[in-house]
């Protein structure tokens, strides 16, 4: 079964129900969000009335808990420890995030690694191993998967050796995984028109039971150059069919496929009409025309 979402809004009024109904005017069955704004550390209250109600309209639209995706704001810096204070403050921060996906009943949360900037990749990647592993408890219902990366300034996690380094490293094998993102993979420099190499090589080197999601995205960049600027699928330099590719490859049938692709003109989501898109199997070009009619209309 296509297990395929996009993003969505999670506002402390309406909170989990309101992602839920938002998933579902796309025409998802799985989805991704932020326990509050990505950007900075305000986190409300969550109230268990909304998840209880959520949870429930899950359940009658055929949206599996277990294929839900929360994502650690990009604040989280676990690979930089210059200041003592802000390196404690981000595992702290981390793991409150994790204590609210388990009280929201969320068992994966997307990660990136984290920025060495002036420190020698190497440190920096030890960084990020001690910050997971003083961060998770064995008692944990939570997955952390570390996202790769472009490439952009001193990102760490940018290649598949960085990331299995990471992976062994961490004490509780179970409660950490992967994040392939195509526009990640592209500007890294993955060409993803030959994907089944790259998943041979992680196969072989980490394994393919350890992805555990997915952000599918097209790229305005050309492949290697560690950018990182997602673009709508099919619009892009990776191309409709190469990640039609992706999102139906039967080795990866059971992982959440999540999008992120830009807002047309910043205001309008592209979600329903690029999901309608990958179940027809069919390119749509006229697609910003298409989403503009549709929230005139609505």
């Amino acid at each position: 079964m296509l297990i395929l979402g996009s993003h969505v809004s999670y506002k402390n009024d309406t909170q989990l129900v309101g992602s839920v109904k938002e998933a579902l005017s796309y025409g998802s069955n799985t989805f991704m969000f932020y326990t509050g704004a990505p950007q900075n550390t305000q986190r409300g209250t969550i109230n268990d009335l909304l998840t209880i109600d959520a949870l429930n309209l899950m359940k009658e639209n055929n949206i599996a808990l277990e294929n839900v995706i929360c994502h650690a704001p990009y604040i989280v810096n676990l690979a930089n420890n210059q200041d003592l204070e802000k390196y404690q403050f981000a595992q702290d921060f981390l793991r409150n995030e994790i204590n609210r996906c388990e009280t929201l009943g969320v068992r994966y949360i997307v990660l990136h690694p984290g920025s060495a900037t002036k420190l020698e990749r190497s440190y920096a990647i030890d960084n990020i191993v001690n910050g997971i592993n003083n961060v998770l408890v064995e008692e944990d219902n939570i997955v952390i998967l570390l996202e790769t990366m472009a490439g952009k300034g001193t990102e760490l996690g940018i290649n598949i050796d960085e990331i299995k380094y990471i992976i062994d490293h961490i004490n509780f094998q179970d409660k950490v995984g992967v994040c392939l993102d195509t526009c990640h993979l592209n500007d890294s420099g993955i060409d993803i028109a030959k994907f089944d190499d790259y998943l041979s090589e992680f196969e072989s080197k980490i394994g393919l039971n350890k992805i555990g999601c997915i952000h599918v995205n097209d790229s305005k960049n050309p492949i290697n150059s560690h950018k990182d600027r997602h673009e709508n699928l099919g619009f892009g330099t990776i191309g409709w069919d190469n990640l039609l590719n992706v999102i139906y490859h039967p080795s990866l049938e059971n992982v959440p496929k999540i999008l992120e692709t830009p807002y047309v003109n910043r205001d309008f989501a592209p979600y329903k009409q690029e999901i309608e898109a990958i179940k027809n199997k069919q390119f749509n070009p006229n697609l910003y025309e298409d989403i503009l009619n549709y929230y005139h209309k609505n």
